[in-house]
């Protein structure tokens, strides 16, 4: 099963995350198909940057969301 998920990246106690398109058997920061945004909790407000595009064109051919990203898309507008 394809996920859009997070992928973490930054330092510790310095998260930064990628938003990518991965296998669901893969790891969290393994192997992934296509990086599609990022993520940055750090900062305030929180700086996110997702193309809309290629969101929808995976969630239209079946990728599953997780609950952060799909709190994040929410956010952007992809989905309702």
């Amino acid at each position: 099963m394809v996920k859009i998920r997070l992928k973490r990246v930054g330092a510790h106690k310095k998260p930064f995350y990628r938003i990518v398109v991965a296998d669901s058997r893969n790891a969290r920061n393994g192997r992934f198909i296509e990086e599609i945004g990022y993520f940055d909790p750090m900062v305030e407000p929180n700086m996110v940057s997702i193309d809309t595009e290629a969101a929808k064109k995976w969630i239209d051919n079946g990728a599953q969301v997780t609950e952060r990203v799909k709190t994040l898309l929410k956010n952007a507008g992809v989905v309702e």
